[in-house]
This record gives C-alpha cells, sequence and structure tokens, in this order.
C-alpha cells in the first residue's frame, strides 16, 4: 500500500529508536518532575508535534533542501542553536523560588511554555529533519507513486508510536518524583539541568557541519 514496504521492521524499530533514552526524554522527566504530569504531558506533546513540522516537510521535500543547500542548512541550524542557547542560558540563570510561587507556575501560561519549549527544540534542530530524511525513504519503494503521502503515513506512526512512549514516561516520572517537587530547591536544580541540557544541544547543533 503506497509502496510501504517492511512496515513491521520500520515500526520495531522506530519503537527501539522512542524508547532510546536522550535529550527528549530527560527533557520530559524533568518538566514532569518540575510540574507534574501536566508539565510532563505538555513536553512530550510538544516534541511530538515538532516532529510532525519535520514529516510535513519530508513529505514536501524541505528536508531534501536542507540537504541540497548549505545555506538553508547553515541558516536553520543558526536559528536552532541560537535559540536553545537563550533557552538554556535563561534556565541555568534562574533562583529557587518559594514554594508558592513554584506552584503557581502551574497555570495555563507556563503548561503553555513547556509545549512551546518541547516543540521549538525539535522544529528548530536540522538533525531531526535529517534524521526523518534519511529514515523513512527506506521503508517506501523507489517506483512509489505516492511518496509523500508514504512519508506522512510513516511518520504519524512514528510519532503515535512514540507519543504514546513518551506519556508512559511522564506518567512514571510523575508518580516517583511527588516529594521532589516539594522543594524549590530541587526546582532550581532541575532548572539548571535542563538548561544545561539546552545549552549542550545548542552548542552540538551550531557545530554540525553543513553537508
Amino acid at each position: 500500500m503506497l509502496g510501504i514496504h517492511e512496515l513491521w521492521l520500520f515500526v520495531a524499530s522506530g519503537l527501539l529508536l522512542n524508547v532510546t533514552p536522550g535529550p527528549d526524554t530527560a527533557y520530559i522527566i524533568g518538566r514532569s518532575i518540575q510540574s507534574g504530569w501536566r508539565g510532563g504531558a505538555a513536553a512530550a506533546i510538544g516534541i511530538s508535534c515538532g516532529c510532525l513540522v519535520h514529516v510535513l516537510g519530508a513529505a514536501i521535500g524541505l528536508s531534501a533542501l536542507l540537504m541540497a543547500s548549505s545555506s538553508a542548512f547553515l541558516a536553520l541550524k543558526l536559528v536552532g542553536a541560537a535559540y536553545l542557547l537563550f533557552t538554556g542560558l535563561k534556565m541555568l540563570l534562574s533562583r529557587a523560588q518559594p514554594i508558592a510561587d513554584v506552584a503557581g507556575q502551574g497555570g495555563e501560561s507556563s503548561i503553555r511554555r513547556i509545549f512551546w519549549q518541547g516543540a521549538l527544540t525539535n522544529i528548530l534542530n536540522p538533525k531531526v529533519a535529517l534524521f526523518f530524511l534519511a529514515f523513512l525513504p527506506q521503508f517506501v519503494a523507489a517506483d512509489s507513486p505516492h511518496k509523500a503521502l508514504a512519508f506522512l503515513v510513516l511518520g504519524l506512526i512514528f510519532i503515535v508510536n512514540g507519543t504514546v512512549w513518551c506519556l508512559g514516561v511522564a506518567a512514571f516520572a510523575t508518580r516517583a518524583a511527588g516529594r521532589i517537587r516539594q522543594s524549590a530547591g530541587v526546582i532550581a536544580w532541575i532548572n539548571r539541568a535542563l538548561g544545561g541540557l539546552f545549552v549542550y544541544l545548542g552548542v552540538r547543533i551550531a557545530m554540525l557541519e553543513a553537508r
């Protein structure tokens, strides 16, 4: 169907990639500890939405453009790196707050901010775009007349499986860390850990070589 082949292998490979710990998992765990289930779920859904942008990009050829054009790759790389560095430094410099103030940050604005940080971290990362371009075509026949639709279907399968896994991670982290969230000092250190993660990702993206 649609030129897709070895779907079982695609699903199995995608599940292995999703369960492998990485920056996304660390971000979800950190936000779950910091803001509870809603924060962890917002982080997970934001990350998935960021991936969806790249799936759509792969379907319409944006990822191919990034690989073919060094200037386009460099522009997206620098924008993504700048965003991650700015966000990471801001979190690293945050101070411990009273417990009441921290609890008050669990409102809609905080959840919205967590969602957009997760989404933009993936949207502005050219490695995610290149990953989908490299991974998805392996399971689509070269002579398929519906390549764009096939990419979209495979990408949605990958994202749905990844979202389910990430929500499970958020639920586990929330249940395991209920007491940790009561400490303003711990929350500040979580902020710094997440900030360090963002700075690391920003530097790493900036150092990628355009291909």
